[in-house]
């Protein structure tokens, strides 16, 4: 009973370490400053969200909840960032990663075993930091790097919050925790190597 307690603690946790990092994002939105690309998000609240129904078939329980929350966040910056006319250019590589993740749920139905949509949703969600990469060896100080800890804060914690440990459940939160760490690590590590004369962007009004 008192593990089961100390689940849903780190449940909770992990559910406020999601609108602590997502709280300052959709500001921006707002505020006009952050225009998000609107099929990326909408990709990436597909994954996350079938990631949860997924952990939940193999007996994550409360340590579901957090990626759900997620899911659902990740719709609506998707939602608001349609609202305002935000980046809607897509690539070949939009189509690519859309595709991927259509193939997930009926993949899944074929097999009777959700890893195989966990397997293929995760790579998804990776090869969407590709785009990121590139463009923070570039502008290191346009990516937001606290953003991204706080994620990899987060998925520890829905670590921590699984009921039933295996690749199904734990698979998704531990490989975009260390993607999360190593974007962080090439963008700070590019700030430190950027030369003294360069310096961030002033924000955009």
């Amino acid at each position: 009973m008192t593990f089961l307690i100390d689940e849903r603690v780190f449940s909770a946790i992990a559910a406020a370490l999601t609108f602590v990092a997502f709280y300052p994002y959709i500001r921006a939105i707002l505020k006009g400053r952050t225009r998000p690309h609107v099929f990326s998000w909408f990709i990436w609240a597909a994954v996350t969200f079938t990631v949860a129904i997924a952990q939940l078939a193999g007996g994550a329980g409360v340590g579901a909840w957090p990626i759900a929350l997620s899911g659902l966040i990740t719709g609506g910056v998707a939602l608001l960032a349609l609202s305002k006319a935000a980046d809607t250019s897509i690539m070949r590589l939009d189509w690519v990663f859309l595709i991927l993740a259509a193939t997930a749920l009926p993949l899944w139905w074929l097999t009777s075993d959700p890893l195989a949509a966990v397997l293929i949703l995760t790579s998804v969600d990776l090869l969407g930091f590709g785009p990121s990469i590139r463009k923070a060896w570039a502008l290191p100080h346009e990516e937001n790097a606290l953003f991204f800890t706080i994620g990899a804060i987060r998925n520890g914690f829905v670590i921590l919050a699984l009921e039933h440990y295996s690749w199904t459940t734990a698979l998704f939160p531990a490989a975009t925790g260390v993607a999360c760490l190593m974007f962080v690590a090439l963008i700070m590590g590019r700030r430190a190597s950027a030369s003294p004369s360069a310096s961030p962007p002033p924000p955009t009004q």
